[in-house]
């Protein structure tokens, strides 16, 4: 049994990692999390009164904090998905984006080294250090048949994925200049439970649940690789446990869409789900709104993960149609949950966590 410690775990992505962890293993989680607007503990509710879960609220800039972190849980491995990564909130505010993911991963980095040098050899050998990353990273593709393998150069276009680069470079220099044991991995755009409502599909939900417009950026014919979040989940727990060390995995859903298909897709949905529409709409997509596009917006994103399924023996079990089925129910289906992110009282939640 392996204790996991994993940063930004009351977030999206690092929530669902912690669900899994809990349900589907007998190994014990740490979720450090510094509770921004992003983290909501709600998300970890399924989990929180199981005896392998625990719970800090601490900043990943806050060197003491985590070497305190280390020294009371012990971690065997570390998971790190803290990070700033909206792009919108990128372009408003980069100083965020560098402070967390560039000094933030640089900070986690030498926590962990110092942890790592204590540890006897047999320990030493199997820790990991497993920094989590985006397909961003790579700037966008132009023609529809390229993807993005594990050594497409790096080209980001955005204060967001330029951070995320800087970010990976870091955890590969202190594999090559100090030996810690790491490894990345570079996924596609995430989707499914818990999804903050900012981002497109959740977005998308709600604003047509409340007859409110639902805006798609310039023409809606960015492509995206969409991967339901707990395919990647299961995906980011295999590279943890069973990667190579050194090696880069990428992990995408094999499911390309234009950003105004998927929200055609959850407008069809809702037209089956929810048929008693808000007063004064006639069909979902009818809100659909054009707004003018995003600075340096990117074309398409398309993951080659073949490397993960050939050496880890991974592949997504939802395809796009049964992920977004199983995201727009789950959004009917917990209310509560998305209310208190709209209305902000979920920032005061404690939900009783075990430190």
């Amino acid at each position: 049994m392996k204790k996991i410690l994993v940063t930004g775990g009351a977030g999206f992505i690092g929530s669902a990692v912690a669900r899994y962890i809990i349900s589907e293993t007998t190994d014990s989680v740490v979720v450090v999390d510094k509770l921004t607007y992003a983290g909501n503990l709600a998300s970890l509710a399924p989990v929180s009164q199981s005896e392998r879960f625990a719970f800090e609220q601490v900043d990943i800039c806050d060197r003491q904090a985590l070497d305190d972190v280390f020294a009371r849980h012990q971690p065997d491995l570390v998971m790190h998905l803290a990070a700033e990564s909206h792009v919108d909130r990128s372009i408003d505010g980069p100083a965020a984006f560098i402070e967390t993911n560039i000094l933030g991963t640089y900070t986690l980095l030498e926590a962990a080294r110092g942890w790592w040098n204590t540890l006897a050899d047999d320990k030493k050998s199997a820790f990991r250090f497993h920094h989590i990353s985006t397909d961003e990273v790579y700037g966008d593709l132009h023609g529809s048949d390229d993807f993005f393998t594990e050594t497409t150069p790096y080209a980001p276009s955005s204060p967001y994925s330029a951070s995320k680069a800087g970010s990976d470079h870091l955890v590969r220099a202190w594999l090559r200049t100090y030996g810690l044991p790491t490894l990345v991995t570079n996924c596609s755009n995430n989707y499914g439970p818990y999804h903050f409502p900012e981002k497109l599909i959740p977005l998308t939900i709600l604003n047509a649940l409340a007859g409110k417009t639902l805006p798609v950026y310039g023409n809606g014919q960015q492509v995206r690789d969409w991967l339901y979040v707990e395919d990647h989940a299961r995906a980011l727990y295999r590279v943890v446990t069973t990667g190579v060390v050194g090696e880069t995995y990428n992990i995408g859903g094999h499911n390309e869409r234009q950003n105004i298909d998927v929200v055609r897709t959850v407008c069809a949905l809702l037209e089956e789900l929810v048929p008693q529409k808000p007063e004064g709409v006639a069909r979902y997509q009818d809100l659909i709104t054009y707004v003018t596009d995003r600075p340096g917006h990117d074309e398409r994103y398309a993951i080659d993960a073949a490397k993960i399924e050939r050496e880890l023996g991974w592949t997504p079990q939802e395809t796009f149609e049964t992920g977004m089925r199983k995201t727009v129910q789950w959004y009917l289906a917990n209310q509560a949950w998305w209310q208190q992110v709209l209305d902000g009282s979920y920032q005061g939640e404690r939900l009783g966590l075990k430190g």
